[in-house]
Protein backbone atom coordinates (compact mmCIF):
# COMPACT_ATOMS: atom_id res chain seq x y z
CA UNK A 1 0.00 0.00 0.00
CA UNK A 2 2.91 2.37 0.65
CA UNK A 3 3.96 2.09 -3.00
CA UNK A 4 0.43 3.05 -4.10
CA UNK A 5 0.46 6.02 -1.71
CA UNK A 6 3.82 7.11 -3.13
CA UNK A 7 2.42 7.03 -6.66
CA UNK A 8 -0.46 9.36 -5.75
CA UNK A 9 1.89 11.53 -3.67
CA UNK A 10 4.20 11.95 -6.68
CA UNK A 11 1.24 12.69 -8.95
CA UNK A 12 0.04 15.36 -6.51
CA UNK A 13 3.42 17.09 -6.67
CA UNK A 14 3.42 16.74 -10.46
CA UNK A 15 0.07 18.53 -10.65
CA UNK A 16 1.59 21.49 -8.79
CA UNK A 17 4.76 21.33 -10.90
CA UNK A 18 2.71 21.61 -14.07
CA UNK A 19 0.94 24.63 -12.53
CA UNK A 20 -2.40 22.91 -12.96
CA UNK A 21 -3.12 23.40 -9.25
CA UNK A 22 -2.09 26.37 -7.13
CA UNK A 23 -1.20 26.15 -3.45
CA UNK A 24 -3.48 23.43 -2.03
CA UNK A 25 -6.28 24.18 -4.53
CA UNK A 26 -6.55 20.86 -6.24
CA UNK A 27 -5.83 17.21 -5.70
CA UNK A 28 -5.17 13.90 -7.38
CA UNK A 29 -6.55 10.51 -6.47
CA UNK A 30 -6.23 6.99 -7.80
CA UNK A 31 -8.14 3.80 -7.18
CA UNK A 32 -7.00 0.20 -6.95
CA UNK A 33 -10.02 -1.63 -8.32
CA UNK A 34 -8.81 -5.03 -7.14
CA UNK A 35 -8.68 -4.00 -3.50
CA UNK A 36 -11.39 -1.37 -3.82
CA UNK A 37 -9.41 1.46 -2.20
CA UNK A 38 -8.76 5.07 -3.16
CA UNK A 39 -5.75 7.19 -2.17
CA UNK A 40 -5.95 10.99 -1.90
CA UNK A 41 -4.05 13.74 -0.08
CA UNK A 42 -5.17 14.92 3.36
CA UNK A 43 -7.22 18.05 3.90
CA UNK A 44 -5.49 21.43 4.32
CA UNK A 45 -1.95 20.10 4.18
CA UNK A 46 0.77 22.33 2.74
CA UNK A 47 2.13 20.52 -0.30
CA UNK A 48 5.70 21.20 0.86
CA UNK A 49 5.00 19.47 4.16
CA UNK A 50 3.27 16.48 2.57
CA UNK A 51 4.90 13.07 2.87
CA UNK A 52 3.90 9.78 1.18
CA UNK A 53 2.80 8.34 4.49
CA UNK A 54 0.37 11.24 4.97
CA UNK A 55 -1.76 10.13 2.02
CA UNK A 56 -5.20 8.88 3.05
CA UNK A 57 -6.57 5.48 2.02
CA UNK A 58 -10.35 5.07 1.78
CA UNK A 59 -12.74 2.41 0.59
CA UNK A 60 -15.51 3.10 -1.93
CA UNK A 61 -17.97 3.71 0.90
CA UNK A 62 -15.86 6.60 2.16
CA UNK A 63 -14.42 4.87 5.21
CA UNK A 64 -10.82 5.84 6.06
CA UNK A 65 -8.71 2.70 6.18
CA UNK A 66 -5.29 4.26 6.62
CA UNK A 67 -4.19 7.79 7.49
CA UNK A 68 -3.96 9.98 10.58
CA UNK A 69 -5.42 13.07 8.93
CA UNK A 70 -8.78 13.86 7.39
CA UNK A 71 -8.99 13.24 3.65
CA UNK A 72 -9.33 16.13 1.22
CA UNK A 73 -12.80 17.65 1.25
CA UNK A 74 -13.06 16.70 -2.43
CA UNK A 75 -12.72 12.99 -1.59
CA UNK A 76 -16.50 12.60 -1.64
CA UNK A 77 -16.63 13.99 -5.19
CA UNK A 78 -13.94 11.56 -6.33
CA UNK A 79 -15.77 8.63 -4.73
CA UNK A 80 -19.03 9.43 -6.51
CA UNK A 81 -17.21 9.39 -9.85
CA UNK A 82 -15.33 6.15 -9.11
CA UNK A 83 -18.50 4.41 -7.99
CA UNK A 84 -20.36 5.43 -11.14
CA UNK A 85 -17.65 4.85 -13.73
CA UNK A 86 -15.56 1.68 -13.13
CA UNK A 87 -13.38 2.42 -16.17
CA UNK A 88 -11.89 5.49 -14.45
CA UNK A 89 -8.64 4.80 -12.56
CA UNK A 90 -7.47 8.26 -11.51
CA UNK A 91 -8.92 11.76 -11.08
CA UNK A 92 -7.30 15.19 -11.02
CA UNK A 93 -9.09 18.26 -9.71
CA UNK A 94 -7.47 21.57 -10.60
CA UNK A 95 -8.09 25.28 -10.38
CA UNK A 96 -5.99 26.06 -13.46
CA UNK A 97 -6.56 29.57 -14.79
CA UNK A 98 -8.29 29.24 -18.15
CA UNK A 99 -10.29 26.09 -17.46
CA UNK A 100 -11.51 27.58 -14.17
CA UNK A 101 -12.53 30.80 -15.96
CA UNK A 102 -14.71 28.80 -18.35
CA UNK A 103 -16.17 27.00 -15.32
CA UNK A 104 -16.84 30.22 -13.42
CA UNK A 105 -18.54 31.66 -16.48
CA UNK A 106 -20.73 28.57 -16.72
CA UNK A 107 -19.64 27.88 -20.30
CA UNK A 108 -18.74 24.58 -21.92
CA UNK A 109 -15.57 24.62 -24.04
CA UNK A 110 -16.56 24.12 -27.70
CA UNK A 111 -14.55 21.83 -30.01
CA UNK A 112 -12.94 24.50 -32.17
CA UNK A 113 -10.00 22.61 -33.61
CA UNK A 114 -8.09 19.39 -34.10
CA UNK A 115 -5.97 19.87 -30.97
CA UNK A 116 -9.16 19.70 -28.92
CA UNK A 117 -10.49 16.61 -30.68
CA UNK A 118 -7.24 14.71 -30.29
CA UNK A 119 -8.02 14.31 -26.58
CA UNK A 120 -11.62 15.36 -26.01
CA UNK A 121 -14.47 14.29 -28.28
CA UNK A 122 -17.04 17.08 -28.49
CA UNK A 123 -17.42 19.97 -26.10
CA UNK A 124 -16.04 19.85 -22.60
CA UNK A 125 -19.30 20.29 -20.71
CA UNK A 126 -20.01 22.60 -17.81
CA UNK A 127 -22.45 21.53 -15.11
CA UNK A 128 -25.51 23.40 -14.04
CA UNK A 129 -25.25 25.49 -10.89
CA UNK A 130 -25.87 23.61 -7.66
CA UNK A 131 -28.98 24.57 -5.76
CA UNK A 132 -28.64 26.23 -2.35
CA UNK A 133 -29.86 23.00 -0.77
CA UNK A 134 -27.22 20.95 -2.60
CA UNK A 135 -24.50 23.41 -1.60
CA UNK A 136 -25.55 23.43 2.05
CA UNK A 137 -25.95 19.67 2.38
CA UNK A 138 -22.75 17.81 1.49
CA UNK A 139 -21.46 20.13 -1.23
CA UNK A 140 -18.72 17.70 -2.28
CA UNK A 141 -21.05 14.74 -2.81
CA UNK A 142 -23.49 17.00 -4.66
CA UNK A 143 -20.61 18.09 -6.90
CA UNK A 144 -19.94 14.46 -7.78
CA UNK A 145 -23.62 13.90 -8.49
CA UNK A 146 -23.87 16.91 -10.81
CA UNK A 147 -20.78 15.70 -12.71
CA UNK A 148 -22.47 12.32 -13.21
CA UNK A 149 -25.66 14.11 -14.26
CA UNK A 150 -23.74 16.18 -16.81
CA UNK A 151 -22.12 13.07 -18.29
CA UNK A 152 -25.46 11.37 -18.94
CA UNK A 153 -25.37 9.98 -22.48
CA UNK A 154 -21.64 10.67 -22.84
CA UNK A 155 -18.69 8.30 -22.79
CA UNK A 156 -16.35 9.38 -19.92
CA UNK A 157 -13.40 7.87 -21.80
CA UNK A 158 -14.07 10.18 -24.77
CA UNK A 159 -15.05 13.14 -22.58
CA UNK A 160 -12.51 12.85 -19.74
CA UNK A 161 -13.33 16.15 -18.03
CA UNK A 162 -16.22 18.21 -16.73
CA UNK A 163 -16.20 21.85 -15.67
CA UNK A 164 -18.09 22.41 -12.43
CA UNK A 165 -19.99 25.71 -12.59
CA UNK A 166 -18.37 28.44 -10.48
CA UNK A 167 -15.79 25.93 -9.25
CA UNK A 168 -13.29 24.30 -11.60
CA UNK A 169 -12.50 21.23 -13.67
CA UNK A 170 -12.43 17.57 -12.69
CA UNK A 171 -10.38 15.47 -15.10
CA UNK A 172 -9.78 11.73 -15.22
CA UNK A 173 -8.14 8.87 -17.04
CA UNK A 174 -7.53 5.16 -16.89
CA UNK A 175 -4.48 5.77 -14.68
CA UNK A 176 -2.52 8.57 -13.01
CA UNK A 177 -0.42 9.33 -16.07
CA UNK A 178 -3.41 9.78 -18.37
CA UNK A 179 -5.30 11.88 -15.79
CA UNK A 180 -2.33 14.25 -15.44
CA UNK A 181 -1.89 14.49 -19.21
CA UNK A 182 -5.57 15.22 -19.68
CA UNK A 183 -5.39 17.95 -17.01
CA UNK A 184 -2.47 19.66 -18.76
CA UNK A 185 -4.10 19.39 -22.19
CA UNK A 186 -7.42 20.68 -20.87
CA UNK A 187 -5.79 23.89 -19.66
CA UNK A 188 -4.12 24.47 -23.04
CA UNK A 189 -7.38 23.78 -24.89
CA UNK A 190 -9.24 26.19 -22.59
CA UNK A 191 -6.65 28.88 -23.30
CA UNK A 192 -6.70 28.25 -27.06
CA UNK A 193 -10.50 28.39 -27.16
CA UNK A 194 -10.58 31.66 -25.23
CA UNK A 195 -8.04 33.30 -27.55
CA UNK A 196 -9.61 31.86 -30.72
CA UNK A 197 -13.04 33.23 -29.86
CA UNK A 198 -11.56 36.64 -29.18
CA UNK A 199 -9.83 36.60 -32.57
CA UNK A 200 -12.98 35.37 -34.30
CA UNK A 201 -16.17 35.64 -32.18
CA UNK A 202 -18.17 34.03 -35.02
CA UNK A 203 -16.03 30.87 -35.02
CA UNK A 204 -18.15 27.70 -35.01
CA UNK A 205 -17.27 24.37 -33.48
CA UNK A 206 -16.33 21.38 -35.58
CA UNK A 207 -19.16 19.37 -37.11
CA UNK A 208 -19.83 15.83 -35.92
CA UNK A 209 -18.35 14.47 -39.15
CA UNK A 210 -15.19 16.52 -38.68
CA UNK A 211 -14.90 15.37 -35.08
CA UNK A 212 -15.28 11.73 -36.08
CA UNK A 213 -12.61 12.02 -38.77
CA UNK A 214 -10.01 13.60 -36.52
CA UNK A 215 -10.81 11.63 -33.37
CA UNK A 216 -10.52 8.32 -35.21
CA UNK A 217 -7.34 9.52 -36.93
CA UNK A 218 -5.78 10.26 -33.55
CA UNK A 219 -6.82 6.90 -32.10
CA UNK A 220 -5.32 5.04 -35.05
CA UNK A 221 -1.94 6.82 -35.00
Amino acid sequence: MLAFKEQVYNATHELIKRQSALQSWGNVSAIDRKSGVMVIKPHKTNINDLRPGDMVVMNLDGKVLDGLKKPSFDASTHLVIYNKFPEIGAIAHTHSMYASCWAQAGKSIPPLGITHIDRFYGEIPCTRELTDNESENNFEEATGNVIVETLKGLNPAKTPAVLVYRHGPFIWGKDLDSALKNASILEEIAKMAYISLHINPQLNGLTEKQMNIHYERYLNK
